[in-house]
């Protein structure tokens, strides 16, 4: 007598109990894994643990309110600092030196129209703790171009800002990481 079978006329599947060196093998090598990429350092992108002399910065900047600031805070409150409101109580200062965006014409058409411009982000900043410089000033530069049509201006105009944001939580991931390696 034949098996019995489903609607579709396919066999169901059967149960086969793994033996039991093959089941320890398939949990441990997971484990193993798991635990020699922790132990070489590695962390999931956009977590960097800090050490204990940033994890209550200040950030000084001209303009606190810039793409940068604000993806630069986010990243510090996402890798467990807590922002200090005042100088005086941080445990160290970020110090923002430079903070601008450029924008430039990379192409033109025959009619010497630009249909290509590049967006460069700029960065400078320094970090200090109690009178200690712990970074001296550095540069951190993201650059990115973007097609452009005079008929989609409005389009194009969104796409430069997407762009400027994604650049600038770029260069704050950078400055966290360089943090965490203090």
């Amino acid at each position: 007598m034949a098996p019995p079978r489903g609607a579709s006329g396919i066999e169901p599947a059967r149960i086969v109990a793994l033996p039991a060196a093959l089941t320890v093998l398939v949990t441990l090598v997971p484990l193993t894994a798991a635990s020699l990429l922790g132990g070489c350092g590695f962390h999931l992108q956009g977590h960097a643990p800090l050490p204990a002399v940033v994890k209550n910065p200040y950030v000084e900047a001209p303009d606190g309110q810039s793409d940068f600031i604000q993806s630069l805070r986010h990243a510090l409150l996402s890798n467990g600092a807590q922002l200090a409101q005042d100088k005086s109580k941080a445990s160290a200062v970020v110090s923002i030196l430079k903070d601008t965006v450029v924008r430039r014409v990379s192409s033109v058409s025959a009619l010497n129209q630009p249909n290509q411009y590049e967006v460069t982000y700029t960065v400078a900043f320094s970090v200090s703790a109690g009178g200690k410089e712990l970074l001296a000033a550095q540069e951190l530069t993201a650059t990115r171009s973007y097609s452009f049509q005079e008929t989609l201006l409005l389009a194009k105009g969104h796409e430069e800002q997407i762009l400027r944001e994604d650049m600038a939580r770029d260069l704050a991931d950078r400055l966290v990481r360089q943090l965490s390696s203090l």
